[in-house]
């Protein structure tokens, strides 16, 4: 695996013998080897990561905050520096049975986490891509049946046009890639709708700064991930459409610029 260009080699060969073994990776060092049907398991698994296999496509699912999220192909693998927006969004939304909105949802990944934390909430997660749909569906059923999925389209001003002036917070990790962008070979194993944004990353930006502006009620907040090249682009779009009175841009855990925080005047 590292002669083929994996970043953490170790890790992934430690996580897919722990899949094989059905342990947690830290149980590892209790167990003294595999029986032969595991070997051939765990020598076919680590076959096709180096032939670059997504990691979380070989296990089948992927950890995201307190939940478990199944993934393959067909869907965006959420990744950790998601989970930042969701701990912001946490600690911001208010009390009362909160209306939050997720859009471009994926694999449910922030709409399932509010819900899990706050069971008082409406969490609506709304897709398009009929690809992520049923991945989208399997892991609402197993994680939160509460939570409400809708197939639209965010760019639409129509979507959703009945909770406009309700919704207390809309979340979006939006494909945000600019086209020309090289990515790593494991990112062209997620869909192309859900990576690359346009010639410059704000296709989808654009619309969903404005859907924002009417669902959201007085005080609401927006909350959106974007390219860490973004972050002015996106505070000029947001504040562009007048409807916010505060817009704040945030850094990952790595120092990037990735998130951009607006408050609804």
């Amino acid at each position: 695996m590292r002669a083929a260009g994996i970043a953490s080699p170790r890790t992934d060969a430690e996580l897919l013998a722990a899949h094989v073994l059905a342990v947690p990776r830290g149980r590892l060092l209790l167990i003294d080897s595999f029986d032969l049907g595991q070997r051939s398991e765990f020598d076919s698994l680590i076959a096709a990561r180096a032939r670059r296999i997504p990691l979380q496509h070989l296990i089948g699912s992927v950890a995201f905050g307190r939940i478990d999220l199944q993934v393959g192909p067909g869907v965006f693998v959420p990744r950790p520096e998601t989970e930042q927006l969701v701990e912001w969004a946490l600690s911001v939304l208010g009390p009362g049975s909160p209306v939050v909105v997720d859009f471009c949802s994926g694999t449910g990944a922030i709409a399932l986490s509010i819900a899990d934390a706050r069971p008082d909430a409406r969490v609506i997660a709304v897709e398009q891509d009929p690809s992520a749909l049923p991945w989208l569906r399997r892991n609402v059923a197993s994680v939160s049946p509460a939570v409400q999925v809708v197939e639209a389209d965010v760019t639409a001003p129509s979507t959703l046009a009945s909770l406009d002036g309700t919704v207390d917070m809309l979340l979006c990790n939006p494909p945000y890639v600019p086209d020309a962008t090289p990515v790593p070979v494991e990112v062209h194993a997620d869909p192309r709708v859900a990576v690359f944004g346009g010639a410059d990353g704000l296709d989808v930006i654009r619309p969903v700064a404005a859907r924002a502006g009417a669902l959201l009620k007085p005080g609401g907040w927006l909350g959106l991930e974007h390219d860490e090249s973004h972050a002015a682009k996106v505070a000029a779009i947001i504040t562009a459409t007048g409807a916010f009175d505060q817009v704040v841009g945030q850094d990952d855990l790595a120092g990037r610029p990735r998130f951009t925080i607006a408050r609804h005047a």
